[in-house]
């Protein structure tokens, strides 16, 4: 039933602090999803994953954006009820996620008629599931509810609020180990308690600043201010049409986009890789761990783990949450002057020397083998790590540098070479370009790494870095002959998701 609110030409100009509130629920769903990037591996191999099959337990990330993204912003389209549009999903997707956040690091415990390590995939799979859930709603509840001069305003914010999500929740393991005093290993087959309390804590940082936004934030009714009524929506089309109108438009897209998702595929392969394997790659090379106590095969055939092996693998994972914080917050930084650098070099090469920096820094990493342990004074605490753990902070500006302009330039690019009517559709079918190249990675990097690599880690990060190279290269080709300004050069913070 639509309202019969007097209609408006222009939404009002929102406070600060109200801007604030639509987007503070993303804080609480990115410091879930960065807590799940940095530890899920490790989670995962705890309870028995080897490295072959870490991959294939990530495809479900891509997988679920993919299928569910699309689904929520349409069935959002078609909501109205007391809460709102958007802010059912979001609340929905919130309270499934700590859900999944609660039991996942629990599930050598709770799951009595499966394998630990299969219950422990499912509650990833419920947590990638509810925060796509969550992501689209946010994105949507932005352009309804801020006015276009405040646009900018609004996604900055937003951004803003993503990054400090992603570092709280990259480092809250290694500061629940070196401050509160947590374990930070565990006997095979079961998780760290440090880690089970950061997800503990995830949980309800997550659910609490979702709630916040969905209290906060009264969305307005359909028909105010040219929001489009359920009422007003095209009737249902057959499965059929719908398909053969989107397979018209992937043949019909432009050429530009087409060579865009050249460069996607390589820049989002090297990303999946990264998020799976930093973990096993800097425990072997850098805390020196062999390959094979990541093997469920040979840890069945010993008692228990050495204290050595325990310790560093769990040191190496802490760490890992700090050096993917530290590459968040430069993505951060380098976005602030993002737009000023694009407009003075050109979006091509800006983007083109962003991916090469990040392509260096994946691959930099190999050089990095110093095993002197060496303290560092983090103001909050000390700590004792290999002098090379200290120097992945070089290669993270690079990766970082990569990251900020991977969600930034494509769009920026992309908006002047599709019809203005088609945005919305043509943006949706350009998401494919972000989950396909991780499938692909994830079907085969396992693989590789096992048969070309002998399940040293490390090799598989640089084959990333040639990637992320590649990525830089392929730029070249990509036709950007339209003008731009600061304001158009923004982050899509939603598809961090993905």
């Amino acid at each position: 039933m639509t309202t019969k609110a007097p209609i408006a030409k222009h939404k009002p100009k929102l406070s600060f602090w109200q801007i604030w509130n639509i987007s503070f629920g993303f804080l609480g769903v990115q410091f879930g999803f960065a807590l799940q990037n940095a530890n899920a591996s490790r989670i995962l191999s705890d309870l028995g994953a080897d490295l072959h099959s870490l991959s294939l337990f990530w495809l479900v990330a891509p997988i679920m954006g993919l299928l569910i993204q699309p689904i929520v912003g349409a069935a959002s389209d078609r909501t109205w009820n007391r809460i709102g549009r958007r802010n059912p999903y979001i609340l929905l997707g919130g309270i499934a996620a700590a859900i999944g956040m609660l039991l996942m690091p629990n599930s050598a415990t709770i799951a009595s008629f499966i394998t630990p390590l299969f219950f422990g995939a499912m509650m990833l799979a419920i947590m990638d599931a509810s925060f796509n859930v969550a992501f689209q709603p946010f994105r949507a509840l932005v352009s309804d509810m801020v006015p276009d001069s405040q646009r900018t305003l609004g996604y900055s914010i937003q951004s803003f609020l993503i990054n400090i999500g992603a570092v709280c929740g990259s480092i809250l393991p290694f500061v629940l180990t070196n401050i509160i005093g947590l374990d930070n290993t565990a006997p095979t087959g079961e998780v760290a308690p440090s880690v089970i309390w950061a997800f503990y804590l995830g949980a309800s940082v997550m659910f609490g600043s979702v709630l916040w936004t969905v209290i906060r934030t009264k969305e307005y009714a359909p028909g105010q201010y040219g929001l489009t009524t359920p009422d007003a929506l095209p009737s249902e089309r057959s499965m059929f049409t719908k398909l053969s109108e989107f397979f018209g438009l992937m043949k019909s897209m432009p050429d530009t986009m087409k060579k865009l998702a050249v460069v996607q595929f390589f820049s989002w392969f090297a990303l999946f890789i990264m998020w799976v394997y930093t973990m096993p790659a800097i425990t072997q090379h850098i805390w020196g761990v062999e390959a094979k106590w990541f093997d469920p095969d040979y840890l069945a055939t010993i008692a228990q783990v050495p204290a050595d092996i325990a310790a560093a693998k769990g040191a190496a994972g802490d760490w890992v949450g700090i050096i993917f914080a530290a590459y968040s917050l430069f993505a951060a930084i380098f976005s602030v002057f993002l737009a000023k650098i694009a407009n003075k070099l050109g979006r091509k090469l800006t983007y083109a020397l962003s991916l090469m920096a990040g392509g260096i820094g994946y691959i930099s990493i190999f050089f990095l083998h110093d095993t002197t342990p060496t303290t560092v004074n983090l103001l909050v605490t000390q700590v004792q790590v290999p002098q090379a753990a200290v120097a992945l902070f070089v290669p993270m500006i690079g990766i970082g540098i990569a990251w900020a302009a991977i969600l930034a330039m494509p769009y920026a690019i992309l908006a002047g070479s599709i019809p203005v009517k088609k945005t919305g559709v043509y943006m949706g079918i350009f998401n494919f370009t972000i989950a396909a190249p991780q499938i692909v990675s994830g079907l085969f990097a396992g693989w590789i790494l096992t048969a070309l690599f002998n399940n040293q880690a490390i090799y598989i990060l640089m084959m990333a870095g040639a990637s992320m190279l590649f990525a830089a290269i392929s730029v070249y080709f990509v036709k950007d002959g339209v003008s731009t300004s600061a304001s158009e050069i923004e982050a899509d913070p939603t598809n961090i998701a993905l």
